[in-house]
C-alpha cells in the first residue's frame, strides 16, 4: 500500500505514525528535495500531543541527512506554505492531521514553490526510505533552529489582504488547533469586533466538538459574544465554515459562491472560472454559470482543486468542505485568508451573507461515512454493486451519486442528491446498508 495519500503521511499517532516512521520519513525527504547539498527545511505543526514527539523525530530525521531544520511551532498549514516559498526554504514540512480527531496525525510536504508534492515526488520519497545510504558526519550534521518570528510574517501578510474591514462582530471557532497560534491578531485588522472561542491549545481536545467539522457549537453560541457572524476552523485551519446573521451554517460552497461574484464584481477573476470538485451540490455550479462564472469539477481533495486552477491559470477554487484557494493569497487551502477576504466581501457589497446564501439553489444532499473493515471487498460487494446500480437508474436526470474510499481515513464515503428529500435519503440508507453487509 501506498504511504502517502491524498494529504501526505497520515494514522493514528504511535501506531501507525511511529516516531521511527517519521525518522525513516525526515531522512529519505532530506535526500529526495534538499537537492544534494544542506538543505533548509521549515517545520511547524498544530496542537495535538502527539506534535512535539513527531516533530523531534521528523527533526532528527532531517538532520541526520545534513538538513538545516526551522521550527516554527504551532502555525497554520498555510502559513507553512507561504513561509517556504517567501523564505527560500527547500522545503515545508506541516505535522497536522487537520480535521481527523485527537488520536490522529500526519505529515505533509511542501515543496519550495509553496505547493504539496506530487505524486511522483512522494514516490521517490517512499522509494528513498528503503535505502540504507551512511548519513554525514561531523560538520555535515545538520542544525536546528527556532524561529517563532516567522508567525509575525505570516500575520503580517494576512494583514495585507484587508481591503476593507468589516463593521459587524464576528466570533472566532479556533477548534484548539493550530489557528490559536494566531487569532485573534490575524482578524482584529479585519473586524470592528472580535471575539475567540476554543482559543486554548488544547492538543486533548482539538476538533472535538468544535471548529469547522462541528459548527453546531458555533451556532449555538457566536451571538452571545457579540457576533454579527461566526467563522470556525479545523485542527489545522485551512477550512472554513462560516455562520449567518440568521444562524444558519455556510458551508463552503456558498463562501466560495460569494467569492467569485465578488472577485468578479472588482474585475479581479481573470478569467471567470471557478474550479470545484465533485462533492459541490448541484446548485452552486447552476448558480456560477448563470453569473457568467464557469465551473471546473476536479477530484475530491484540495490538491485537485489546486492542480486544475494551475493548469487552467484559474484564480479562485475550493471544497464544499471548506477548503479555498485563492492563487493571489495562498498556494493552498488558508481557512484565515478565507474569512478576511469573506468579511471584505461583505462590507464592500453592502450584502448580508443569509441573503446570499438563499440566492443559490441547493439540491437535497446526504452525506455519511461508512467505516468498513475492507474498503476494497465492500466497494466489490454484489450487495453494494447492485444497491448501486438501482440507485443510479433511479436517479438518473433528477440527482447523482457519488461513492469513495477516504484518502486520510479507514471509511467510505457516501454521497447521494436528489431533486427530492425522500429520494436523497432513502438511495444513501440502502448504499450504506449494503457496504456493511457481510461479504
Amino acid at each position: 500500500m501506498r504511504l502517502f495519500g491524498t494529504d501526505g503521511v497520515r494514522g493514528v499517532a504511535n501506531q501507525d505514525l511511529t516516531p521511527d516512521l517519521a525518522l525513516s520519513l525526515g531522512r529519505a525527504a532530506a535526500r529526495v528535495l534538499g537537492g544534494g547539498h544542506a538543505a533548509r527545511f521549515l517545520v511547524a505543526r498544530d496542537t495535538r500531543l502527539s506534535g512535539p514527539m513527531l516533530e523531534s523525530a521528523l527533526a532528527a530525521g532531517l538532520m541526520s541527512a545534513g538538513a538545516e531544520v526551522h521550527l516554527a511551532g504551532v502555525l497554520p498549514t498555510a502559513g507553512v506554505a507561504y513561509l517556504t516559498e517567501r523564505r527560500s526554504f527547500q522545503a515545508g514540512v506541516m505535522i497536522s492531521a487537520s480535521h481527523n480527531p485527537v488520536a490522529d496525525n500526519g505529515i505533509k510536504f511542501f515543496a519550495a514553490d509553496g505547493h504539496k508534492l506530487p505524486d511522483a515526488v512522494e514516490d521517490r520519497i517512499e522509494a528513498e526510505m528503503q535505502q540504507t545510504s551512511p548519513g554525514p558526519v561531523g560538520e555535515g550534521i545538520g542544525g536546528l533552529r527556532h524561529d517563532p518570528g516567522m508567525r509575525e510574517e505570516y500575520l503580517a501578510h494576512l494583514t495585507d489582504l484587508v481591503s476593507r474591514p468589516y463593521t459587524g462582530g464576528v466570533v472566532l471557532d479556533a477548534a484548539h488547533g493550530a489557528a490559536t497560534s494566531v487569532l485573534p491578531l490575524a482578524f482584529s485588522p479585519a473586524a470592528r469586533r472580535v471575539a475567540v472561542l476554543c482559543a486554548e491549545a488544547d492538543g486533548a481536545r482539538i476538533n472535538v466538538d468544535c471548529g469547522s467539522t462541528a459548527p453546531g457549537f458555533l451556532k449555538e453560541n457566536y451571538q452571545a459574544f457579540g457576533g454579527t457572524l461566526g467563522l470556525a476552523f479545523d485542527g489545522d485551519a485551512d477550512r472554513l465554515i462560516a455562520v449567518d446573521e440568521e444562524g444558519e451554517v455556510c458551508d463552503g460552497d456558498v463562501i466560495l459562491a460569494l467569492l467569485a461574484t465578488w472577485l468578479k464584481g472588482r474585475g479581479e477573476l481573470e478569467p471567470a472560472a471557478v474550479a470545484l470538485t465533485v462533492m459541490s451540490n448541484g446548485g452552486v455550479r447552476d448558480f456560477l454559470a448563470q453569473e457568467g462564472i464557469r465551473p471546473t469539477v476536479t477530484r475530491v481533495g484540495d490538491r485537485y482543486v489546486i492542480e486544475a486552477m494551475r493548469q487552467e491559470n484559474i484564480l479562485l477554487g475550493g471544497e464544499q468542505s471548506g477548503h479555498i484557494i485563492y492563487r493571489r493569497a495562498s498556494t493552498t487551502g488558508d481557512g484565515l485568508a478565507t474569512g478576511i477576504l469573506l468579511l471584505s466581501a461583505l462590507e464592500e457589497t453592502g450584502v448580508r451573507l443569509a441573503d446570499f446564501r438563499r440566492r443559490i439553489p441547493h439540491y437535497p444532499q446526504r452525506l455519511r461515512s461508512v467505516r468498513v473493515g475492507n474498503r476494497d471487498q465492500a466497494l466489490s460487494s454484489l450487495a453494494y454493486l447492485e444497491a448501486l446500480a438501482s440507485a443510479e437508474a433511479s436517479l438518473a436526470g433528477v440527482g447523482r451519486v457519488l461513492v469513495r474510499p477516504s484518502g486520510t481515513e479507514p471509511v467510505v464515503r457516501v454521497m447521494v442528491e436528489a431533486q427530492q428529500e425522500e429520494l436523497a435519503d432513502r438511495w444513501l440508507q440502502r448504499l450504506c446498508d449494503a457496504l456493511v453487509q457481510k461479504v
